[in-house]
């Protein structure tokens, strides 16, 4: 166990956020009266902040490390920012050395690190100056800012000029057949909460009524809509016929470039409900095995095989889709590098628009924190190896990274990559993760964020995660969206 000692401040989250990237055995402390100690402290000189961080073992220091920043002509909030990561960076070091760890996304706890290089690219500083930064400021490796760099020429194609009268669109259905065990999303079991899709639906379509009242008066237009889950596809092909129609009727989808569907689980896919789909003008669609290893999928919840999903993604191409997704998970339990090598040649053999690879992430409302100490989760030295893996087959297979972002509690403090084919990446991604655009969301345990671009600002309004609570409360969760819209009318 290590104490940890603060001292001219209480930054306790941030503090305790880095440390978690090396150890989760420590706690904070007043005083050094624990055998192993880091202490932090931070002091001013005019306009200076300094902070020491120093390493103690039986009383005695043995590392220490100092980094400080000029605060001058800051204002409050980038103030607080800069002292932040003061403090970070000095915590860094000794953590590094403490731990002989390799944490490549360095003193980054967040989930968006190409938000940072967009940033420094709208202040039209050159490439070289950003991988400096980036190495200097937050210890970053160098393939990651490569990484990072690359990702965001790619997005900024997409991004950019902002239009603030644009917005995307989600609509969440929180069914799934079943659950898988590392997925914390809202996600009713069908034979418990079947019955209440077509009510939910209804519901649904309350909702987007009276948004879409408030997009109109606000002049807003839809570029890219996005139904996702859950898993979609457990409506029927008639609730799902339903649902599409209401929202062509309610909103004005003429001009979205994009519609996106998670079909998802081959387990809910068949050739009624792709029919609809396709008959509605989805232009895109996600078919996720999340691993081609049968005993894998019977270990993480599915009740599907590979075969199942290979039998959907043919189906899907004889009926005409020719934008398909599909998702990846590296790192689920017993899984080892042959494993994932067989997922990626699978995956080769169907060729894919896109590829979404996500490294496994331990969420605190999973079956898989429940239970954690009954799986032996990958280390580091194999996850990377995963990684790279991927990485090398999606170039195999003409697929570029155009998005990315990261969770807390991620093995190896890694990230999760968007592969697509030039021409086919997801417009709806890139906006979700980089946050330029406002997201409008509707549904159980959706979220909706205003972006206000020239404050730098994000507002987020949520609905309520749980189904019976949602349709008893649909007309409060449009007024929460108005309430936000009128705070800031000008």
């Amino acid at each position: 166990m290590i104490g940890v000692v603060l001292k001219g401040h209480d930054y306790k989250y941030e503090v305790s956020e880095l440390i978690k990237l090396f150890t989760s055995d420590f706690r904070f402390i007043d005083v050094r009266d624990c055998m192993m100690v880091i202490e932090n402290s931070i002091f001013y000189h005019g306009d200076r902040l300094f902070s020491k961080t120093v390493y103690c073992e039986n009383y005695q220091e043995i590392l220490s490390n100092v980094d400080y920043r000029d605060l001058s002509g800051l204002d409050e909030r980038e103030r607080k920012k800069t002292i932040k990561e003061t403090i970070k960076r000095s915590m860094f070091k000794i953590l590094e050395q403490k731990f002989e760890s390799n944490v490549p996304w360095g003193i980054l706890t967040g989930i968006r690190p190409v938000k940072i290089v967009h940033a420094l690219l709208d202040e039209g500083k050159d490439e070289e100056y950003i991988k400096i930064k980036l190495g200097e400021d937050y210890y970053i490796k160098d393939d990651k800012i490569e990484l990072a760099l690359n990702i965001a020429k790619r997005e900024r194609q997409f991004i950019y000029p902002i239009d603030e009268n644009k917005v995307s669109l989600y609509v969440g259905i929180p069914f799934c057949p079943t659950r898988c065990y590392y997925c914390s999303f809202p996600a009713n079991p069908v034979d418990k909460f079947g019955g209440k899709k077509p009510l939910y639906v209804e519901k649904l379509l309350q909702e987007a009524k009276g948004v879409a009242e408030l997009l109109r008066d606000n002049n807003k237009e839809i570029e890219t809509l996005y139904i996702g889950g859950g898993t979609p596809t457990t409506l029927s092909p008639e609730e799902m016929d339903t649902l599409i129609k209401g929202l062509f009727k309610e909103f004005d989808l003429s001009n979205i470039k994009e519609f996106t569907v998670e079909a998802g689980r081959p387990d809910t896919i068949n050739r009624e409900i792709l029919e609809v789909l396709k008959k509605h003008g989805v232009s895109r669609i996600s078919i996720n095995p999340q691993t081609m290893n049968d005993e894998t999928l019977q270990k993480v919840g599915r009740k599907h095989s590979v075969n199942d999903i290979i039998e959907c993604f043919q189906l899907a191409r004889e009926l005409g889709f020719d934008n398909i997704n599909m998702d990846i998970i590296l790192g689920l339990v017993d899984e080892n590098l042959a494993m994932v090598e067989n997922t990626l040649k699978e995956i080769e053999k169907l060729s894919p628009e896109s590829l979404t690879v996500h490294t496994l992430a331990v969420k605190r409302t999973s079956k898989l924190k429940e239970n954690i100490d009954n799986y032996e989760l990958t280390q580091f030295d194999e996850m990377t190896k995963m990684i790279d893996l991927s990485m090398k087959y999606a170039k195999k297979m003409g697929l570029n990274p155009y998005y990315m972002y990261r969770q807390k509690h991620m093995l190896g403090n890694l990230e999760n990559i968007g592969y697509a084919k030039e021409g086919y990446e997801c417009i709806y991604n890139i906006q979700i993760m980089e946050e330029r655009q406002s997201n409008i969301a509707l549904g159980a345990g959706s979220i909706t964020k205003f972006v206000y671009a020239d404050e730098n600002r994000i507002e987020r309004v949520e609905n309520v995660k749980n189904l019976e609570q949602y349709i008893d409360r649909v007309d409060e969760m449009i007024n929460r969206k108005y309430k936000e819209v009128q705070k800031n009318v000008k």
